[in-house]
């Protein structure tokens, strides 16, 4: 709905990378609008100094004459699985009142934020709790919120848009004629949300077991010497850097090295996400930790049939 109502066939959305690879899918399939890649590294893309490469990216996208109308943020970050500093929400704020561009927030996993125990984790902060004034005119920002993480209903197909643009909102109560929600799904998500008594125990328990989790998967990282982006405390995910794990085979591309260890993985019984689908570096996967105790710790201390003698998948059967 937004790719129709902000945008024309063609145009842009700027959105940092590494970045949930589907957004290309998710804008467009239907509307045409293409993601305009601004390429940070993983700690740059949650500093301030993400907004040089914003501009950078809006420039080019300028010189061969694609418009750009608005930016995108994962917030928390998928696959990163860390949340957006304050002052670097209120910098981008900033870039896109100076472009008059528009400031989508992705927070469906807002509530899907633990305790990581990690001193580098950053706490959560929706950019609706900016003060706007003088900032950003409220007009321009747009949360998008849903069901499927936070209360593991994807099956619902029930999302939220919360936005202060009465144009934007008649817009999409248009397009909503043809695609909206069943009442199925609204009847089941309204007895959800009005249970406030299961929505507070199941966010808590939810909030204890991604943390139990997070931290059993992250200390057989660190034992096994695998690295990953630090900082994590969101999402069901750490992002890891398996790249000294490539096939060392020089007829092959470096994508299709990195495609070609994912196929080794699968065949061991393995899958992690390539990082084809998040980033321009070659060898980052996303590791999916969201499984029962029982299983994640089967997965994490049992061996694959690929030889390690090519790459490490001991560790990975997540």
């Amino acid at each position: 709905m937004l790719g129709y109502s902000l945008a024309e066939p063609e145009d842009g959305i700027l959105v940092s990378r590494p970045v949930y690879g589907r957004f290309e899918l998710d804008y467009g399939v239907e509307s045409g609008v293409r993601m305009v890649y601004a390429d940070t590294a993983v700690e740059e893309a949650f500093s301030p100094a993400s907004v040089e490469k914003y501009e950078l990216a809006l420039k080019a996208a300028k010189d061969r004459g694609q418009k750009i109308r608005a930016v995108l943020l994962v917030n928390p970050h998928n696959p990163v699985g860390r949340c957006y500093p304050v002052e670097t929400l209120t910098a981008i704020a900033r870039f896109c009142s100076k472009h008059n561009l528009h400031l989508i927030s992705d927070e469906v996993y807002a509530s899907c934020v633990f305790d990581s125990g990690d001193p580098e984790a950053v706490p959560f902060t929706s950019i609706t709790s900016l003060a706007f004034t003088g900032l950003i005119d409220p007009n321009l920002v747009h949360v998008l919120y849903g069901f499927s993480k936070d209360f593991a209903s994807g099956g619902l197909h029930l999302g939220f848009l919360v936005t202060q643009n009465p144009q934007l909102r008649q817009a999409c109560k248009a397009i909503l004629r043809l695609h909206g929600a069943s009442q199925a799904a609204v009847t089941i998500g309204t007895a959800i949300l009005e249970d406030q008594a299961f929505v507070s125990n199941f966010r808590a328990k939810a909030r204890k077991r991604l943390a139990s989790a997070y931290r059993l998967t992250t200390s057989v990282l660190d034992k096994e010497g695998i690295d990953y982006v630090k900082g994590g405390n969101a999402g069901f995910f750490v992002y890891i850097d398996l790249s000294p794990y490539l096939p060392a085979d020089s007829a092959l591309s470096p994508r299709n090295r990195e495609f070609a260890l994912a196929q080794r993985l699968v065949d061991a019984g393995v899958f992690l996400h390539p990082g084809e689908e998040h980033s321009m570096e070659i060898g980052w996967f996303r590791l999916v930790f969201s499984q029962e105790e029982d299983t994640l710790k089967e997965g994490l201390n049992s061996p694959a049939t690929a030889p390690v003698s090519t790459f490490k998948v001991d560790i990975l059967k997540v």
